[in-house]
Order: structure tokens, then sequence, then C-alpha cells
């Protein structure tokens, strides 16, 4: 059990109506399109849409789900929650969630660490760096 209090703000909660079907950390992001991504852990829960999550892309949209941060709030996102599912192929941890479209000022609130890593790539380059 981890009880860094950093990590645990970093935990998100993945809805489907009202239920949690799981968790991440959102731990890869794309600033400038608004995306974060990560390993998705499933609940309980989650065997309610597991088959829904492992087809193509259309009925995964269907599924409405939602992000919700450990301090209660929804995150916004204009392009929607997707959850793809390949653990029957390739095991337990190949089950990812993406968060799409994530206006500028709420991704850098809530990825930081995002922003930074994407701007050092830059900013290395630009001084001649590998």
């Amino acid at each position: 059990m981890v009880n860094d209090e950093n990590f645990l703000a970093r935990r998100f909660d993945v809805l489907w109506k009202s239920l949690v079907v799981g968790s991440t950390e959102l731990e890869h992001g794309d600033p400038p399109m608004g995306v974060a991504t990560g390993r998705f852990h499933p609940s309980e829960n989650y065997a309610l849409i597991r088959e829904r999550c492992q087809l193509d892309g259309s009925v995964r949209a269907g599924l409405q789900l939602r992000v919700r941060h450990r301090d209660g709030r929804i995150i916004d996102c204009a392009a929607g929650v997707f959850i793809e599912d390949a653990s029957e192929e390739l095991g337990p941890k190949a089950i990812e969630v993406s968060v799409l479209g994530i206006g500028h000022l709420l991704y850098e609130e809530l990825f930081p660490q995002h922003v930074v890593a994407y701007d050092a790539m830059f900013s290395a380059k630009g001084n001649g760096s590998p």
C-alpha cells in the first residue's frame, strides 16, 4: 500500500453512470492536445462494462464514462473518456484509460508534470542537446 499523499492526490476514479469502475493515475499526457492517459486499475464494477471496452471505438463511446479527481471534481473534457482493454491478448496490465480534450487551464492545474516534461523536450532541443 502506498502512503504517499502526492500519489493519492494523483489518483482519479473512472465512473460509469454513478459507479466507480476503476481508477488511474493518468501518468502520461499530451498537453497541447489536452490528453491524459494511464493504466486502468479495474474495480469489481468493471465487470459490468468490460466486454464493451474490448470492442470497437463506437461501442466504447456509447458508455459515456467520466473521470473524477479525488477532490470530487469531474474532469471536464470535450472529447470523452475511453477505456481500451486488450487484457485477454496481452495480460491484466493491458488496460488503458484516455481522457481527451481537457481544457488548457485545467490541464495545467491537474497535470503540471506533463506540461513540464513536454516543455523540457523542446528546451533541451533548443539548447543543442540530443
